[in-house]
């Protein structure tokens, strides 16, 4: 009975410090979060900024799998004796109680290895709510962090005898809107991200899912109102509203299903191959949810939420990770004119079987090794870094769709191509050559000769690799954002850490800020890039969103810089256009940050427009400053970036389908000294479908109280050099 006594006594205190709603304010006080359990037990937080309501109060919450009753305890075969408790294990969402909170606060100022600015200060305030569910005898901690920009929170599950291994049927974290927002939304798929954006309001999505799924080599959609994160969105008020995740490490990646009456997102994980949504092992903890709002969009693009609740880097020597410009065999590839493939003559390959010097090449296989020296050469000459080759290697005959296991080796070339040739030109004109490692999702075949690999790029002196994961996985039965592949990605960048390798991800999961703490995941794609212009077309607006939403987890290797942008004129049958004027896409060097940036066109194009890629050539992939001039998501976005470590500012600006007026106050330049700006703008006449080659170049000295007037049509854009005059 004194034990009893005990426990009741502990549970009314516990009962008692649950009854106190918790506050939480970030640093500069314009935002609130306050933190209760409701009269179920069920944790509930909400979010204002400057006083305006921005997430209703949601609830938070895991439900888990059903342990197996006929599951034996141990090796000896012992009958488990908590049968007629596993229906109430299940339940991590009720009959909590608060038995502890702590609250703190942070602020450092840290220095990336590469990024948009040299400095990066993560300052919140912090609160920690312990949460005891005396049923079941086991606790979790709910951690809040609040920025002046946004909040983070997670799940942590600490090692108890309760709570050890346990398998998430779903997590239950909800987002309580204020309204019917405009939102700007792709479908929410276990597979892909490559999609085209949809604008419209939340209670719209149902309605428009259907046009909104276009086809993709591997896809899963699951809910006809399920999206992606990074959501953006815009309040009737003017808020802008940001939802996404930080730090996705052994965990199933978060997608946001819509209960489109009530204006309420769910928390929505990736399933395995049985269904369940993340195996896990105390202690252990969720990724960080994040929500970031400002009444500035500018305020959502210079946001470093993400990256500040990630760990800080990892690796300790970092001076072989280097931010690169690049050219590649790639763009007469994915136009159609040249192949991947050696021959068209084998309608199946097997490794170490099939012997290429028997058959017939087709006479349009780009990864040639005069072919790549025609790069190397024009890289050199350009004052580019390296070159990519893309179908170097034998498989590519039968690469894809055949959910084949052994499809490469990734060290066996093509005849046609000379591996120690190629190391031998490039080095002697100071040039890397970049591997590409297409998995074609058979992703244990990948990691069966992983190490491999990555010697023989170390042998051949190749220090990047563009690693892609196109079609369905193998192991078959899982996805591309689920926990395994997760791990996968992650391990895949660690190996290569330690090979001193960069790698550039395509078709990967969505970068969730890992880059801070693995600076060597220098690129992404995961998203749809430049090459479905070759497909079909991107929106007009498409990269005035890309920036709120896939770039709010890392950058992106969007691959711009394409100068002919009727593809027929590379191959007659490809009738698709780039819906871009050429001024565009040298905008799209500022404004697509990445510290990987590609020249994705050809040489011969790029010869024709010298005058034009001389803007390619000078502007830099690592920065000290950046400054948001303008921005509307979907409408334009007008940045301004300082090279890293000098005086010289490059400014870009990509718009959507309206006609924009840009009026500049250069004030972000040093005061007293002079700068000769080099304006690279759509010419009047530009129209990216009629006349996208029409552009105008024109210098002027500037200061900082210069200003600038400058139209861009639909479509188009404009990008300045502004260099310093000694």
């Amino acid at each position: 009975m004194k034990i009893k006594n005990q426990l009741l006594a502990a549970a009314l205190c516990c009962f008692a410090i649950a009854a106190q709603a918790e506050k939480l304010t970030s640093p500069d006080g314009k935002l609130v979060m306050d933190f209760n359990l409701n009269s179920k037990g069920t944790p509930v937080y909400s979010l204002l900024f400057q006083g305006k309501t921005v997430i209703k109060p949601s609830t938070l919450g895991l439900e888990l799998k059903k342990e197996d009753p006929e599951q034996k305890t141990d090796f000896e075969w012992t009958e488990r004796t908590d049968k007629d408790q596993l229906d109430r294990k299940t339940d991590l969402m009720t009959g909590f109680v608060v038995r502890n909170t702590q609250t703190a606060s942070f602020d450092e100022t840290w220095t990336p290895v590469w990024g948009e600015e040299d400095k990066i200060r993560n300052h919140y305030n912090e609160l920690a709510v312990t949460l005891e569910q005396p049923d079941n005898q086991r606790h979790i901690v709910i951690r809040f962090r609040l920025f002046n920009d946004g909040l983070g929170f997670r799940y942590e599950f600490p090692q108890q005898n309760n709570l050890n291994y346990f398998i998430i049927k779903e997590e239950h974290t909800q987002f309580a809107m204020t309204g019917d927002h405009t939102a700007f939304w792709i479908p929410g798929d276990y597979d892909t991200q490559e999609y085209d954006y949809t604008t419209s309001r939340l209670s719209e999505i149902r309605g428009l899912m259907k046009k909104a799924v276009t086809p993709n080599s591997s896809q899963t959609v699951f809910s006809p109102t399920g999206v992606q994160t990074a959501l953006m969105m815009k309040t009737d008020d003017g808020l802008y509203i940001n939802l996404h995740e930080a730090a996705l490490i052994d965990y199933s990646c978060m997608s946001l299903n819509l209960d489109d009456k009530n204006m309420i997102f769910e928390s929505w994980l990736t399933p395995d191959a049985q269904g369940d949504k993340g195996y896990m092992q105390t202690p252990c903890q969720s990724p960080w949810r994040t929500i970031m709002v400002s009444d500035d969009a500018r305020d959502i693009l210079a946001s470093r939420l993400t990256l500040n609740l990630n760990d800080p880097c990892y690796i300790e020597d970092t001076s072989w990770i280097k931010p690169t410009k690049y050219i590649g065999v790639w763009w007469d590839m994915i136009t159609g004119k040249g192949t991947w493939a050696y021959t068209d003559e084998l309608p199946s390959v097997k490794l170490g079987k099939t012997n290429y010097a028997a058959t017939q090449p087709n006479g349009k296989h780009s990864a040639n090794t005069q072919n790549v020296k025609r790069y190397i050469d024009f890289a050199a000459q350009n004052g580019f870094d390296a070159v990519l080759v893309e179908g170097w290697n034998e498989g590519w005959e039968d690469w894809f769709g055949k959910s084949k296991d052994h499809v490469f080796d990734f060290v066996t070339p093509y005849p046609d191509f000379d591996v120690q040739e190629i190391h031998r030109y490039a080095a002697g004109k100071g040039v890397k050559i970049i591997m590409h490692h297409e998995t074609s999702s058979s992703v244990r075949n990948y990691e069966r000769h992983m190490d491999q690999a990555y010697q023989f790029m170390v042998d051949n002196g190749y220090n990047a690799v563009k690693s892609g994961y196109v079609g369905n996985i193998i192991p078959r039965g899982e996805h591309h954002y689920g926990q395994w592949m997760v791990d996968h990605y992650l391990h895949a960048v660690k190996k290569a850490a330690d090979y001193k390798i960069m790698v550039n991800a395509h078709e990967a999961v969505r970068p969730t800020g890992l880059c801070r703490t693995w600076p060597n995941l220098i690129g992404n794609e995961s998203a749809r890039g430049t090459e479905y212009e070759a497909f079909g077309g991107n929106n007009l607006n498409h990269t005035t969103i890309l920036p709120f939403t896939r770039l709010i987890g890392g950058p992106m290797d969007y691959t711009p810089g394409i100068f002919e942008t009727d593809c027929s004129k590379m191959n007659p049958d490809n009738h698709s256009r780039v819906r871009s004027t050429l001024a565009r896409q040298l905008a799209l060097y500022v404004t697509m940050y990445s510290p990987l940036q590609m020249a994705a066109d050809i040489p011969g194009n790029y010869e024709r427009f010298m005058d034009a890629f001389q803007f390619i050539k000078d502007v830099p992939v690592d920065w000290s400053e950046s400054v948001y001039l303008e921005a509307e998501p979907g409408e334009y976005i007008t940045i301004a970036r300082r090279e890293k470590g000098g005086k010289d500012w490059y400014v870009g600006c990509t718009n959507g389908y309206n006609n924009h007026k840009s009026e500049l106050n250069l004030d972000f330049l040093t005061p007293g000294q002079r700068y000769e700006a080099t304006i690279y703008a759509d010419a009047s006449d530009a129209s990216w479908d009629k006349n996208p080659q029409a552009y105008t170049i024109t210098k002027k000295t500037v200061t900082s109280k210069s200003r600038l007037k400058l139209n861009v049509v639909p479509g188009g854009g404009y990008a300045i050099s502004i260099k310093a005059i000694q």
